[in-house]
Parts: structure tokens; sequence; C-alpha cells
């Protein structure tokens, strides 16, 4: 019997595996934010790039921002400010420039070989 993979462990490893996939995870779960439990799936979608973009201390730094700072507002009672998650964005490579684009033309995604 395989091995049971977390859902979480799972999409960090998609991420890192095909990092063309982050914007276009991103944007769909932002176009979403409006939705009941949008906005929690658009910050959940936000920590899975974390993690595969070097994980919170990494962007934390690049941000320039604290640790505890980055995981207090990301936290699922975190209330972080549309600049917050902007800085964020952009210090895992994924500025929200890019994450709005990302639906615009974008090919299909195949999760079957995580190639678009």
């Amino acid at each position: 019997m395989a091995k049971s993979v977390l859902h979480d462990d799972a999409m960090v490893q998609l991420l890192k595996d095909s990092p063309d996939f982050a914007p276009v995870y991103l944007h769909q779960a932002f176009i979403e934010i409006d939705e009941p439990g949008g906005y929690e799936a658009f910050m959940l979608a936000l920590r899975h790039v974390i993690e595969a973009s070097g994980g919170m201390t990494v962007i934390a730094k690049r941000a320039g921002i604290s640790r505890e700072s980055l995981y207090k507002s990301l936290s699922p009672n975190g209330n972080p400010s549309f600049k917050r998650i902007a800085e964020v964005a952009s210090a895992t490579g994924y500025p929200i420039s890019r994450i709005a684009a990302a639906g615009l033309n974008a090919p299909a995604w195949d999760a079957r070989q995580n190639t678009p």
C-alpha cells in the first residue's frame, strides 16, 4: 500500500517541483477570495507557496519583517493588511501583479504531468 501524504505536504512538493504552477495556483485562490472560505483558501495557498519558496524564515527576511510577525499575519486568526500580503507575495518571487496576470492566457494545468 502506498504511503499516504498530507495535502499540505503534497501541495508544497508540487510547487517545489513545478514553480510555474505557483502563480496559477495563487491566481485561482485570489479570484475566489470573495467566495465563502475564499480568504482562508488564499491564505493557505500563500502559505504553501512560502514553504515551497524557502520557508517562513527565508521569506520573512526577504520581505523585511520578523519571522514572528509573518507567522502571526498568516495564521488562521491573522488579519494582514493588503500591503503585508503584497510584500510577502513579492518576497516569494510572485508579486501580486504576476498573480493577477497568471490567469491571462494561462495554459490549462495538467497535474498528472506537473506541466502546463
